[in-house]
């Protein structure tokens, strides 16, 4: 082939250009392959959050991964692994599939309101191609024309759920034209419409609501304030004045404990938290009750019981003989039995700063190697075992200090196992002496403590919502089958009305040759079974409507 040849035949395609191009990428975009790779890899980019630690929920425990970890934490912390939900390639995700959604879902709905307004296709010319094809002919004698054939076919459609257009009326061969199942498409759209309106619920809740832990003793009180929080996480675009000025009160914690199984004594069965609630201040007091899995609703919040356990109550002189500390010290449980580390910070202490880290055991026993042990979680015989400091505690500089862990690594150690006066080892209602005459320490009391999760999520009630239509609009694009039917009736030589249909389905439908049986016994039933059902002009006429 010469060149002249060659250049004559060569194709030189258009160039996009700006808006060529910009056309394509939103083709690409709001393509459904698209918008389900978005949300799978949506999934995927979550997964760091359960890997590392989120400083939303816990800067100090970030803080130390990043120190325990010196050569990759730095690394991460720079692509932003301990704040997933708010990075930037996580929020490009989240807003590229909400987009891609939107594209997707508006252009199919506007095709689908045409189609559901638009009469059913035109008769194909030869039935027997379709997938499921029948014919029957009447009997000569039959009172049954071929108009009438077709009007009777429309009916029985129609009562089976077609939209149904009669047509070609005024020839030798009428036809009628029907289709059902478009609820099959409008769950589709229901189901992308609500994947939309879950990412917007969440996007709300993220942006205005707010998360909150709180430690409640026996007999104390939380006002829903902010300074009141012992840990509090806002959204985005949280500010204060949104919090209800409700209060809580801990009247009494209840557990029950397994008594009677052999395998499982001890083992907690029911926790119960009596609350009084107020919805603000001067506001009637409520008796409420806080169970797990129960949440308390107040305030536009939810209330969950997260943990407990127990609060020793002590009293802490001074080496003047002026009371420096008095009040329920919170014990965090490590085992079954409630074995708790405790930890007491006095820093009003004169002419001393006093610090006391030891344990709690609601039943003490004493092991084998002289060691006490806990044996049961209910307080049968409580025991604290304490180690006592003084010096500096560091609480006047202003750096941020974990309540329940004492630093002892600047402190003078005063009582211990390793000197001369020995650990402080108390029950109910005993004191110790502290070396030097720096004070002593009381054991008055036991109450019991609730750890509470408050949670304000403005998008929960939207989220179940949609959450729910999407799983409906999923049933129904999944079982409900879009059919369409044609039904052509004529008169054959000999007089006999001939009647044929076909059946075809919109993608698979295993239920096809199932109905094209049932249509053939409606048939059946109208033309065979005896004399034919009457009907009036009127229901002619109706089954000509789409």
């Amino acid at each position: 082939m010469s060149k002249t040849t060659a250049k004559k035949y060569d194709v030189e395609l258009p160039k996009l250009g700006f808006l060529g191009t910009v056309r394509f990428i939103w083709a690409q975009l709001t393509s459904m392959r698209t918008a389900l790779f978005l949300l799978l890899l949506l999934a995927v980019a979550a997964v760091p959050g359960s890997l590392f630690p989120q400083r939303p929920a816990n800067p100090a425990v970030v803080t130390q991964y990043i120190t325990d970890h010196p050569q990759t934490g730095p690394w991460l912390d720079r692509f932003q692994l301990f704040d997933v939900y708010s990075s930037v390639w996580f929020s490009a995700i989240y807003l590229l599939l909400f987009v891609s959604l939107i594209g997707c879902v508006i252009p199919r709905a506007i095709k689908h309101w045409q189609a559901m307004r638009a009469q059913p296709p035109r008769t194909p010319r030869r039935l027997s191609r379709l997938p499921e094809y029948a014919a029957m002919a009447l009997p000569a004698g039959s009172s049954v024309t071929r108009q009438t054939a077709v009007e009777d076919a429309a009916r029985v459609l129609k009562r089976r759920g077609y939209r149904v257009h009669v047509r070609d009326t005024d020839t030798d061969r009428p036809s009628v034209g029907a289709e059902r199942g478009m609820l099959k498409e409008v769950g589709n759209l229901v189901f992308h419409v609500s994947l939309i309106g879950v990412l917007i619920s969440v996007a709300v809740g993220g942006l205005f609501g707010y998360r909150g832990q709180k430690i409640i003793v026996e007999g104390e009180s939380f006002v829903n304030t902010l300074v009141s929080y012992d840990n509090f996480t806002p959204g985005s675009n949280f500010h204060e004045d949104r919090l209800a000025p409700y209060s809580l009160q801990l009247d009494k914690f209840e557990v029950e404990f397994d008594r009677e199984s052999k395998t499982h004594y001890g083992q907690p069965l029911d926790f119960t938290a009596n609350m009084t609630t107020r919805d603000a201040p001067g506001a009637e007091a409520k008796k409420q009750v806080l169970k797990v899995n129960e949440p308390l609703a107040i305030g536009g919040t939810n209330v969950y019981l997260v943990g407990n356990g127990y609060a020793p109550v002590v009293t802490v002189r001074d080496g003047d003989g002026n009371v420096a500390y008095q009040g329920p010290v919170v014990a965090v449980p490590n085992d079954g039995a409630y074995t708790s580390t405790m930890a007491i910070k006095v820093p009003d202490a004169k002419p001393e700063q006093l610090g006391f880290v030891g344990f709690f055991l609601p039943t003490a026993v004493e092991g084998e190697d002289g060691v006490a042990v806990g044996s049961d979680p209910d307080p049968f015989n409580p025991r604290l075992y304490l180690n006592s400091y003084k010096g500096d505690l560091g609480l006047d500089n202003g750096d941020p200090k974990n309540v329940y862990v004492l630093d002892t690594s600047g402190l003078t150690v005063l009582n211990d196992r390793k000197q001369e006066a020995g650990g402080i080892e108390l029950g109910a209602y005993e004191s110790a002496k502290l070396p030097d005459g720096l004070g002593s320490i009381t054991f008055d009391g036991l109450k019991r403590y609730v750890a509470l999760d408050v949670d304000h999520d403005p998008g929960q009630g939207g989220a179940l919502v949609f959450s729910t239509l999407a799983l409906l609009g999923l049933g129904a694009s999944l079982f409900i089958g879009r059919r369409r039917v044609w039904v052509r009736t004529g008169t054959h030589e000999d007089g006999r009305t001939m009647v044929e249909w076909g059946l075809l389905a919109r993608g698979e439908d295993p239920r096809l040759a199932a109905e094209s049986a049932a249509l053939r016994k409606l048939f059946e039933k109208e033309w065979l079974a005896g004399d034919r059902p009457a009907h009036n002009d009127r229901d002619a006429v109706g089954v000509n409507e789409s």
